[in-house]
């Protein structure tokens, strides 16, 4: 078994504490979904947000995901690059799996699909 990194990404229409934990939650559920995650399988998930999400911390989406309780999880600020994608949460999952990395798939929603148009041919 091997341990796998796993990319989403995903953007909100706006700096509010629901839409900020329903993104989060709603990119993860994709990731699981698509890699047929089970949670005692994750080591652990880094969130980042740009610096124009700040009305919540995105962990606390992923903590409403059943199991995810006890998955360490940290949250820390994308770096700010001029003309970069705005209002965008990002995820990097680190998942113990017997998959190849060519199996692994990763998951970019709403206006993050332009960050990795090469990956966002594998979302269905």
């Amino acid at each position: 078994m091997a341990v796998r990194g796993i990319r989403g990404a995903i953007t909100v229409a706006v700096n509010e504490e629901a839409a900020i934990l329903e993104a989060t939650e709603r990119l993860m559920r994709s990731v699981i979904e698509a890699n047929e995650i089970e949670h005692e399988d994750v080591a652990s998930v880094m969130i980042t947000v740009t610096h124009d999400l700040d009305a919540a911390f995105p962990a606390r989406g992923v903590r409403a995901i059943p199991g995810f309780d006890l998955v360490p999880l940290m949250c820390s600020n994308e770096i700010p690059v001029p003309g970069s994608l705005e209002k965008c949460i990002r995820i990097m999952m680190l998942v113990n799996t017997e998959k190849s990395i060519r199996d692994i798939r990763h998951i970019f929603l709403e206006g993050a699909a332009a960050l990795r148009p090469d990956l966002n041919s594998q979302v269905k």
